[in-house]
């Protein structure tokens, strides 16, 4: 099948400048030509899209999203069986906003492999998926990395069970091992079908007041060369100082939200560390709105975020090879509505960067406002995540040759990040979207259902306060 969108600009994620009045030849799914001669107007038999005061760009891409990411113990319990069902209406709604492709990069490996399979054989849309699995060297979802409160109340089969689909053979033992043996059960792993490797340099015990090293350096190194081995790109979650640099001297190929250290900013060595190996830097910057609100409101997180701004301000400066990554999910009515969840980062709320289908224009609009140059910005969510996953023979830019993965904007990106927003068509795999019906199951993204009538008779005397004996709190 043939596709010709004629007549539009294209900022094509190579060249310095856009190509105005150009027109690309789609044949299958990939990229036969692009070009300003007549040859192309003279394609036999091709559809058409005229694109005349429109902007193409490479379709969109989130280098750290989780499918599966409310992780809650009634989540989990409620849809066990069905994970699948939830990462699918996820990819949906990743494509539906313009992310042809996303990275996940923890969750439960077998179902997301399984969506990726149908999503990559045509049997259902979604968006491209690529999936690391657990993050090696954590728990799974009912555990003090992920979930510490489940704890109390979950049974011990229970937190059996669904640890086991998460963390698999590598899980928190591994911290035990020598690195000869860490390299052992992660090239086990890889070889059940995960994409890439994520693993833990630092701990996930969010709220703690200190932090320490999951693996040793040499452990590191050993992770890093497992995947290589196996043609794979590895990646580190670094939440410190120390973590961020013991993971970039161990060769990773990009780390998640490594602007992101605590209480202390990157060093200028680090700095120029990543920036000389050119390290994939994900970040997760936040609008000037959004971080003021983090600093005030959520005392659980402002340890961790306090000098994120400053860290996304020095990565620029020091020309690190920036990501564009957002930590998204779905947020059903039920998590919007938890009181807990209001002390964390990624509470409902304006700008708010965890929300699966908004989040990434959201990190748009904040590296903007830090003067982040607008090409820049549009590499940072296409080809520089591309080439960091080793997925730019296929990905990332608008080349002859390369699949046909890109975005019909109404409006000039280069203007203004908000004109990212303004998508007039989706072609993922040389194939246009339709994108109204997406998702085409939805489940957490159902409306809430109305309160029965035995709720809102218990709700009327919940004033009679708590519910346990004054004597006994």
């Amino acid at each position: 099948m043939s596709l010709l969108i004629s007549g539009a600009t294209i900022i094509d994620g190579v060249s310095d400048a856009p190509l105005a009045g150009h027109s690309i030849w789609i044949e299958g799914r990939r990229i036969k030509a692009i070009t300003r001669g007549a040859e192309v107007e003279r394609v036999s038999g091709a559809r058409t899209i005229n694109a005349h005061g429109k902007y193409i760009i490479p379709g969109l891409m989130d280098a750290n999203v989780h499918l599966m990411g409310d992780v809650r113990l009634e989540n989990v319990v409620r849809y066990e069986g069905r994970y699948e069902d939830l990462i699918l209406e996820a990819a949906q709604i990743a494509l539906k906003s313009g992310l042809t492709t996303v990275f996940d990069t923890f969750g439960p490996r077998q179902p997301l492999i399984s969506v990726r399979d149908k999503i990559n054989s045509g049997e259902v849309p979604g968006s491209r998926i690529f999936c690391a699995g657990n993050i090696i060297g954590l728990d799974g979802v009912i555990s003090r990395d992920f979930n510490a409160r489940a704890l109390d109340v979950a049974s011990g089969a229970l937190i059996e069970r669904l640890n086991g689909i998460w963390a698999s053979n590598v899980g928190p033992a591994l911290s035990w091992m020598t690195p000869e043996q860490v390299a052992r059960e992660v090239r086990a792993y890889i070889a059940k079908g995960i994409d890439f490797v994520k693993y833990a340099s630092s701990e996930h015990r969010w709220g703690d007041p200190t932090t320490f090293l999951v693996f040793s350096a040499q452990s590191q190194a050993a992770i890093v060369n497992a995947a290589h081995e196996a043609g794979i790109t590895a990646q580190a979650h670094a939440t410190s100082v120390e973590s961020l640099r013991v993971a970039v001297e161990a060769g990773c190929d990009l780390i998640q939200h490594c602007n992101i250290t605590g209480p202390v900013p990157i060093p200028d060595s680090t700095l120029e560390l990543i920036a000389q190996r050119g390290t994939g830097a994900v970040v997760f910057p936040f609008t000037r709105r959004r971080f003021d609100w983090i600093l005030e409101k959520c005392p659980v997180d402002r340890p961790y975020f306090s000098t994120s701004d400053t860290n996304c301000r020095n990565l620029i400066q020091a020309g690190a090879r920036v990501l564009l990554a957002t930590d998204a999910f779905v947020m059903s009515s039920e998590f919007l509505t938890d009181p807990v969840l209001t002390q964390y980062w990624s509470a409902p709320g304006e700008d708010n960067l965890a929300e699966l289908g908004q989040g990434h224009f959201h990190w748009l609009k904040a590296m903007e406002e830090k003067g982040f140059p607008p090409m820049e910005l549009l590499r940072a969510a296409t080809r520089n995540i591309a080439r960091a996953y080793g997925k730019d023979a296929d990905l990332g830019t608008l080349q002859p040759g390369k699949l046909a993965d890109l975005l019909i904007l109404e409006k000039n990106p280069l203007e203004s990040a908000d004109n990212y927003r303004s998508i007039d068509t989706i072609i993922r795999d040389g194939a246009v979207v339709d994108r109204t019906p997406l998702p085409l199951n939805p489940l957490l993204t159902l409306p809430a259902a109305a309160a029965s009538a035995e709720t809102l008779a218990y709700r009327a005397q919940r004033h009679l306060g708590n519910s346990r004996h004054p004597c006994c709190v």
